[in-house]
């Protein structure tokens, strides 16, 4: 049995503020369904199922957001939806599970993507939502919990700073790979480089995100994030709006319904670290990724780690070795910005068509998860 990509398409990332934050969550869930429909040919009423990923699933972006935005798009209503949460992962999961029900044989169309409007609903307020029942955070309060870990502080912005520290990782060679993620993306758009996978959306026709006018000096002027630390929001990803969405098929379904495959998902796994470091999780899932796929880095071709923050990747590259010049080689959420429930499926997207733009054969995926957690996915281009 194979899981196969058929298509995979995004709307551009909107920065916070900027040309998607109107639109609401359904509505850019939509129209990368409907991108996806137009451009792969498949008949919308054979897709099995619907699986989005989406965090802070509050007002627009509750009530199983895959279903609202399937329907929202005019289309069949006899196709479900579900909505998964594997935090900044979500919808790299949901492209997990799309491929796992085609591999277990069964579902044989099933539509894997994302969607978020941090514009719209703030980063953490579905954490903070508790406070009005008396939960400060998700952890307070669980006997378990405490006896594990006590009450330290469980946040991405200390997590960033223990890994910077403990990979004696300094500011400056961070600023160094931060403003190189813009150099990248910026180029990237000038270069056309994302026009296949993009489905404008209104005046929005290209990535908001980079920054073509940083330099160093302007990074060196930015306080830190923590007092004392040397983490700065030039080295954190963007809060962003956005959408993504891919039609996994089964070799049947790519049969009966003459559909033309683009990549193969060669693997697929999940691991997790330390809950406190929380965005470690990326090193160990590739080890078990790659030994489990009988790859080495070296067989890979382009790498996508995303840059939740950027002790996050030169950590994972330090104990993997991997070459940097393979990786996020358009840049990442640094410069094109992080719309939480949507970027797993928005990386896949880019990875499928730079592979196909450069000829190679393997791309990795990974991404760092609240929790601890990390997805792996392998892809072969065909």
């Amino acid at each position: 049995m194979s899981a196969f990509i058929v298509d995979a398409v995004r709307t551009p990332v909107g920065r916070r503020g900027g040309g998607l934050a109107g639109v609401h969550p359904a509505d850019l869930g939509a129209h990368v369904l409907n991108a996806l429909v137009e451009r792969s040919g498949v008949d919308p009423a054979a897709v099995d199922d619907v699986i989005f990923g989406c965090v802070d699933a509050l007002g627009p972006q509750a009530g199983n957001i895959a279903r609202t935005s399937w329907l929202a798009a005019g289309l069949p209503e006899h196709v479900p939806g579900v909505t998964v949460d594997r935090q900044c992962g979500s919808s790299q999961q949901a492209v997990h599970f799309a491929a796992q029900a085609v591999l277990s044989g069964t579902a044989d169309l099933v539509v894997a993507g994302g969607v978020q409007n941090m514009s719209a609903i703030p980063i953490s307020a579905a954490m903070l939502a508790g406070r009005e029942y008396g939960f400060d955070d998700p952890f307070r309060g669980s006997t378990g919990w405490q006896a594990r870990y006590g009450d330290q502080e469980i946040s991405q912005f200390r997590a960033a700073e223990l890994i910077a520290a403990k990979w004696s990782l300094t500011r400056s060679e961070m600023e160094s790979y931060a403003l190189e993620s813009h150099r990248r993306a910026a180029a990237a758009v000038d270069g056309g480089r994302f026009a296949r996978e993009i489905a404008p959306l209104g005046d929005v026709r290209h990535d908001e995100g980079p920054r073509r006018d940083t330099s160093r000096e302007r990074m060196e002027a930015l306080a830190t994030l923590t007092p004392g630390g040397v983490v700065t929001a030039a080295l954190a990803s963007q809060i962003s709006d956005g959408a993504a969405a891919l039609l996994i098929a089964s070799s049947r379904a790519v049969d009966s319904h003459g559909l033309r495959p683009r990549a193969r998902i060669h693997h697929l796994s999940v691991r997790a670290d330390d809950p406190v470091y929380m965005l470690t999780g990326p090193i160990p899932a590739t080890a078990v990724a790659l030994e489990r796929a009988g790859l080495t880095v070296d067989d890979i071709d382009l790498f996508e780690v995303n840059e939740a923050f950027v002790p996050v990747v030169l950590a994972w590259q330090r104990e993997t070795g991997a070459d940097l010049t393979r990786v996020n080689v358009n840049g990442g959420a640094v410069a094109l910005g992080h719309p939480l429930g949507a970027t797993g499926a928005r990386l896949m997207t880019t990875l499928l068509h730079e592979l196909e733009a450069t000829g190679g054969r393997y791309g990795l995926q990974t991404m760092c998860e609240g929790g601890g957690t990390a997805n792996v996915t392998i892809i072969e281009r065909l």
